[in-house]
């Protein structure tokens, strides 16, 4: 068993609202990063999508890219063409290295729609469904053909984001379609962490841990405020500040060998919440309570 501890850049730059740290510079974002002690990270919009620009980036600053999100339109294209779509973030990785293969469904999604509110998520029939299935059934084993691991991401927003569809996506695909585990949008979406680790351990590919300020997203989701709206509001935060409690996560990890990287992804305004005070906190938080049940890097 081998935990990498990698975090999100989406703490110091938003990728769905660029004007959250878009004053923050790419070498700020991976100073900081590398200075808190994490191995990796991920893609976002600061960084150059070319390997020969980003390689030498990356090795001055001693890290790995982890992998990045992929947005797919399995809905509305088949999987040849989804495939044919992802040629270039898929060769940008593997020049990188990198092992993971994140993707989430978003020809229908609203998580980056300030119109649309939380409680407003598309939803899908059962033939939709099905054909949605077998096209992430064949991009998946395209993906982890060329060696990495595809790990789907359930998303507030999104036609996966509560736990029936998150058992409806189990039953219409098949074990090769691995599952980015996110605690913050399991613990929104009213999916049990646990549950899935200890049900469907062999999706587990990859896990994304953020914590939630109830209080606030109650407060979004009752008002009506959109993903973005309660982004800005701070319902997401750190792992340490908000109401999810660790351990159990971590020892069910521990449980099943869980193998990969964790990443700190909470994302927040940076001009109220500091990436480097947050992210440092996350980190901590999480390796103290790994070394407590057994889950060692």
């Amino acid at each position: 068993m081998t935990i990498r501890w990698g975090v999100s850049p989406i703490a110091w730059a938003n990728d769905d609202m660029p004007e959250l740290g878009g004053d923050i510079t790419l070498d700020t974002l991976l100073n900081e990063v590398r200075q808190i002690g994490f191995e990796g990270v991920e893609l976002g919009c600061k960084f150059p999508r070319d390997a020969a620009t980003l390689q030498p980036i990356m090795v001055s600053h001693g890290l790995d890219i982890i992998g990045g999100w992929y947005s797919t339109n399995l809905l509305i294209r088949d999987a040849d063409a989804e495939i044919e779509a992802m040629a270039d973030h898929l060769a940008l990785l593997e020049a990188m290295g990198s092992q993971v293969f994140i993707a989430a469904e978003t020809s229908n999604a609203i998580h980056c729609d300030r119109s649309r509110p939380l409680d407003a998520h598309p939803q899908i029939d059962d033939e939709a469904w099905e054909q949605f299935g077998s096209r992430l059934n064949a991009v998946a084993a395209y993906v982890n053909g060329r060696g990495l691991r595809f790990a789907y991401h359930h998303h507030l927003g999104t036609v996966v984001e509560t736990g029936d569809e998150l058992q409806r996506f189990f039953e219409v695909t098949g074990d090769h379609v691995g599952l980015t585990l996110d605690t913050g949008h399991s613990l929104c979406g009213g999916i049990d962490p646990l549950k899935v680790i200890s049900e469907r351990p062999e999706r587990v590919n990859h896990v994304h841990c953020k914590d939630v300020r109830r209080n606030r997203y109650n407060r979004a989701r009752a008002g009506g405020a959109s993903f973005l709206d309660g982004v800005v509001s701070g319902m997401f935060t750190a792992p340490g500040d908000g109401i999810y409690d660790y351990e159990p996560f971590l020892g069910a990890l521990a449980s099943v060998s869980y193998d990969g990287w964790i990443v700190i992804e909470a994302e927040q305004d940076p001009a109220l919440a500091n990436p480097y005070t947050y992210q440092q906190l996350g980190l901590r938080t999480l390796q103290n309570i790994a070394a407590e049940v057994g889950l060692a890097a």
